[in-house]
């Protein structure tokens, strides 16, 4: 009864929902660190890009904008290499995006062998397996074109982040967190909008309608950057609370 009220509650007001996501994704991440250190960030971020590839294909309106849920959980991932920035050092970042990197091919390697399974002839779960089989085809069909799109914008705005959020930190000290833990996200995810509207959408849909796709995309990943910055002090506080080698 309590999960069909908040099903129509939410149903009613989607961007109450879509920020409930957002700071649960977020909430998430800073206790999985806080938890289990900076494995626990590592699994958050690979946690993340297997939401992101799965949600990616859901599409919905929020502020009236178009939107992919994958947004919230793929922005994630630079909170997340921020968090490891910051506390740990370059090395580890990167580290962690290499990881990353690895976890995102083996999540699309596996998807698309397992839609080529076909799916069961018996009588009594042959319509059931034939429903599952076109639920997984319409949501896990990666074309070429994706899976390359979207690994090389991962990569090359993740190596991004971590630079630049080391080399703002070089000019601030450790002053102004929120000035770097910002400026690396929404310059690295410009990059990264910029790379993946080129690479997938253009050819697909027109270049203004690629650019146009890509802007309204942004938006909401300057929204998430914005709201991150309260959850990345957090987990500041939740490092220098541990101080204990993990």
């Amino acid at each position: 009864m309590l999960v069909d009220l908040f099903g129509r509650w939410f149903a009613a007001h989607q961007e109450a929902l879509w920020l409930t996501t957002l700071l649960l994704d977020l909430a998430g991440t800073v206790l999985l660190y806080r938890f289990f250190g900076r494995v626990g960030l590592q699994v958050a971020i690979a946690t993340a890009i297997i939401l992101a590839n799965l949600q990616g294909p859901k599409l919905t309106i929020i502020f009236g904008l178009e939107t992919s849920l994958g947004v919230i959980f793929y922005s994630s991932i630079f909170f997340a290499t921020d968090v490891l920035s910051e506390n740990y050092g370059k090395a580890e970042a990167a580290k962690a995006v290499w990881m990353g990197f690895v976890v995102s091919v083996i999540v699309l390697v596996m998807l698309s062998l397992g839609l080529m399974f076909l799916p069961s002839t018996n009588p009594a779960t042959a319509a059931f397996s034939t429903d599952i089989q076109d639920a997984y085809s319409t949501i896990l069909d990666f074309s070429p074109r994706f899976i390359l799109g979207s690994l090389l914008a991962y990569l090359i705005s993740q190596r991004f982040d971590v630079w630049a959020f080391h080399r703002i930190k070089q000019w601030t000290g450790e002053r102004w967190l929120w000035l770097r833990n910002n400026g690396s996200t929404m310059a690295s995810q410009a990059l990264d909008t910029a790379l993946y509207s080129l690479v997938v959408w253009w050819g697909t849909v027109d270049l203004v309608t690629a650019l146009k796709l890509g802007a309204a995309k942004y938006v909401f990943k300057l929204a998430i950057a914005a709201i991150d910055t309260v959850f990345i002090y957090w987990a500041r506080a939740t490092f220098l609370a541990r101080r204990v080698p993990d």
